[in-house]
């Protein structure tokens, strides 16, 4: 697919062909297809979908989002010796994924953009100190890497941001 159209990221809805999804990865592909709805309905996660104004059925990535507590020894020291005693709230991007059909063309991008924007409004309300990801492999984890994040745990896929590097005056994304 070269030109998706406008690009569209909302609530994953039972209008979206979810079964027609594919990344090639099969954990990513069976999530959305087979458990993604019940977790929603549990309120385990968020599932946002980017579809297309040409196509608004068809999904052309997805993305989760649910809360989580970072423990601060999974933290460097160096921060965790400037935060409270206790767990720091986070908000944690679970899956992300892109269709084959669309790889290369920056929708990968969009949902990270599009979940930070998400958890930064919240924490306008609630409190959030980072944002963390799982991310499922290597090259994952240096598609994460180059907007900021940084590893949890050394034993850990997990990377993770802090929100303070969007703040006024730090320019976002790279």
């Amino acid at each position: 697919m070269r030109n998706p159209g406008k690009l569209i990221i909302e609530s994953l809805g039972s209008h979206h062909n979810r079964q027609n999804f594919s990344c090639g990865v099969d954990s990513l592909d069976s999530y959305l297809k087979k458990q993604a709805k019940q977790d929603v309905k549990r309120r385990i996660a968020r599932i946002f979908v980017a579809t297309s104004d040409e196509n608004p059925n068809a999904i052309l990535g997805f993305y989760t989002l649910s809360t989580l507590a970072i423990e601060l020894t999974q933290l460097p020291n160096e921060l965790a010796r400037k935060l409270p005693k206790h767990p720091i709230p986070a908000a944690l991007i679970g899956r992300l994924a892109c269709s084959t059909l669309v790889r290369g063309q920056g929708i990968g991008k969009m949902l990270l953009m599009d979940a930070i924007k998400r958890t930064l409004v919240v924490s306008e309300d609630i409190a959030i100190y980072a944002m963390v990801v799982d991310a499922i492999d290597e090259q994952a984890q240096r598609f994460y890497e180059q907007y900021g994040f940084s590893r949890l745990a050394v034993d850990s896929g997990r990377l993770f941001l802090p929100l303070k590097s969007f703040s006024p005056g730090n320019g976002g994304f790279k």
